[in-house]
């Protein structure tokens, strides 16, 4: 884009309205592209061996919910009562409409969450953390909403992972996550500013990049006890350790300190944290 179109775009509107009709856009693509609920069943699987959760409240939050809550909907025709914050206007819409529910995604952002203290057994911040202006207040405000006992399951940014193909999962700019911070900044900058594309029309990009000791921490400094990967969890039932062979190297790198740190490097962007009951 030249110089005089970026022009003509702002010509009638605040530089800091960033791209018009962003979040239009970013509904539109959100839609199109849904977050994967396949998964949803094997983590309520990891985090049921935390917890039982068929005693007790039936509550679970997802923060971050997108315009095409699928996941809520799923939770909800299981018998959870589960509802969605979104701080994207058109999104909170959006996910209203497809759940045929006035208040099945309300209005709010991860560090300011509409809820009670204490009433949500299970809150899930996929593909969120990563996206919020603070990850300590975000953390520090989903241990308020969490009730005694209560497990936060978090998906976030790798920034360790390693690709052949430089897939980060957030930009569409090879090996992204191993860039200096500086290159990082200019790349948000012109994502929001002059070509959405870049991070799939996100309206609030990634900007803040984890490894599992990263999410310990924040955790930790809130208040939450114990901390689990799926690595952790999973049991030789499950589909990803299925065969023999696999299930026999899965034990023996779980039970070595060093070899489970080995393993966080490329699949610590999953955690489950533990509020003391």
């Amino acid at each position: 884009m030249s110089a005089g179109q970026i022009s003509d775009l702002y010509r009638e509107r605040s530089f800091t309205d960033g791209y018009p009709d962003l979040e239009q856009l970013g509904v539109e693509w959100f839609s199109r592209h849904p977050l994967d609920t396949r998964g949803l069943e094997s983590k309520l699987r990891c985090i049921g061996r935390m917890i039982d959760l068929e005693r007790g409240l039936k509550t679970v939050c997802g923060i971050g919910c997108g315009p095409k809550p699928i996941a809520l909907r799923w939770l909800k025709e299981r018998g959870y009562a589960a509802v969605g914050i979104e701080p994207i206007n058109a999104f909170v819409k959006a996910g209203c409409e497809m759940l045929d529910d006035p208040k099945g995604v309300l209005q709010g952002r991860a560090e300011q969450v509409p809820l009670p203290d204490e009433s949500q057994r299970v809150v899930l911040l996929e593909s969120v953390l990563e996206h919020v202006d603070s990850p300590p207040q975000a953390i520090g405000e989903v241990y308020r909403v969490l009730a005694p006992g209560g497990v936060l399951y978090v998906y976030t940014t790798n920034r360790y992972r390693i690709s052949l193909t430089g897939k980060n999962g957030e930009f569409r700019v090879p090996f992204y996550n191993f860039f200096p911070a500086i290159v990082k900044e200019s790349y948000v900058f012109a994502h929001l500013h002059h070509n959405p594309r870049l991070a799939n029309y996100s309206p609030l990009p990634a900007v803040h990049w984890f490894c599992f000791s990263d999410l310990c921490k924040l955790g930790r400094d809130v208040g939450f006890a114990k901390f689990y990967s799926p690595l952790d969890l999973a049991e030789a039932t499950d589909s990803f350790v299925a065969s023999s062979i696999r299930r026999l190297v899965f034990d023996f790198v779980r039970k070595s300190p060093l070899l489970r740190s080995l393993a966080l490097l490329q699949f610590g962007n999953s955690i489950f944290m533990w509020k003391r009951g």
